[in-house]
């Protein structure tokens, strides 16, 4: 497996990391803490060494998991996890960034982790009631106390990037990044793009939702192809008439991907590596065989020519409906 460096002095990782979220329940329907175990331990075993996980998938259940993934694997993987998104009286998660909360998830990170440090610890989203620099400042303890090597920070704007890395190094920003996500690289009122600031101040951008949330797999073509339970029928992207027009989007890249002769996930995540050498794309999949299509990706070299079809099929915009 290829590999790639998470900022000037960050982690050195797979190319193409593995994003544990969707193995825990309330995301994609029924889950099978067994077989997701099987298929993280293999994707470790075909030169994965990147592994994404956050205190609220599943409530706590996605670290226990990943840890028991790799109890007795821990030297050589880079394990990140991320705090600073806490559960109302309702259920409901919403931003907290303060220092006390955030000294209180780390802990209980590490514990259901089952390690005495993370190599990455993100601030999970910007907390609108707590300046970032204060957020980051807790944070920056952590690395003082060995809890995490690195810091991180996700779901950001290129200011708040700025003011976070101003007040202690930041190695990773986690960003959704694809096809049909193009947010890095639009510009804000300042002209500054994320992806150009990760590139100015050497920051690597780990690309969240790189297949589209499935999209671009082309195993979805309406909203009767997801399951009952499944997350995305709160998003926008997959709502009627969105999902539809997004699915035709899709079909242009397979299109593209039968002519290349790769698979569609292989021709979105080659990509989203061609972009820039910092972009490190994270996959989740439940299965062993995807997992092994998507890590290939890494080897797949994409010229010119296939780059602009790929812009043409999926022009910036065209995508229907936010992300979230």
């Amino acid at each position: 497996m290829k590999t790639r460096r998470l900022g000037i002095d960050g982690p050195e990782v797979s190319a193409i990391g593995f994003g544990a979220m969707v193995l825990s329940p309330g995301m994609y329907g029924e889950v099978d803490d067994e077989a997701s175990i099987r298929t993280i331990r293999a994707g470790l075993d075909l030169g994965l060494t990147f592994l994404d996980t956050a205190d609220i998938y599943g409530s706590g259940h996605n670290e226990e998991l990943v840890g028991q993934a790799i109890a007795d694997r821990r030297e050589g993987v880079v394990l990140a996890t991320k705090g600073g998104l806490a559960a109302n009286e309702q259920g409901r998660f919403g931003p907290d960034g303060s220092p006390g909360y955030l000294r209180e998830a780390v802990a209980a990170s590490l514990g259901r982790l089952g390690v005495d440090a993370v190599d990455l610890y993100y601030l999970h989203s910007p907390d609108p009631e707590v300046p970032i620099e204060d957020s980051v400042a807790a944070m920056a303890e952590f690395v003082d106390d060995g809890y995490t090597h690195h810091l991180g920070v996700s779901n950001v704007t290129p200011g708040q990037l700025r003011r976070a890395h101003e007040t202690h190094p930041i190695a990773a920003v986690q960003q959704g990044y694809s096809l049909f996500e193009r947010g890095p690289e639009e510009e804000d009122e300042r002209g500054d793009t994320l992806l150009g600031v990760c590139r100015e101040l050497g920051i690597g951008l780990v690309a969240y939702g790189p297949l589209g949330h499935g999209l671009l797999t082309g195993s979805i073509g309406t909203q009767a192809d997801l399951g009952e339970n499944d997350f995305r029928h709160r998003l926008p992207r997959f709502q009627a008439g969105n999902v539809e027009h997004n699915a035709a989007l899709a079909a242009r890249v397979r299109e593209v991907a039968a002519d290349v002769g790769v698979s569609p996930p292989q021709l979105a995540l080659a990509w989203l590596l061609h972009r820039d050498d910092l972009v490190v794309p994270i996959v989740g999949t439940r299965s062993v065989e995807h997992l092994e299509d998507n890590l290939a990706a890494a080897d797949i070299d994409l010229d010119a020519a296939t780059l602009d079809r790929l812009d043409e099929a999926v022009p910036r915009g065209a995508v229907k409906g936010t992300q979230y």
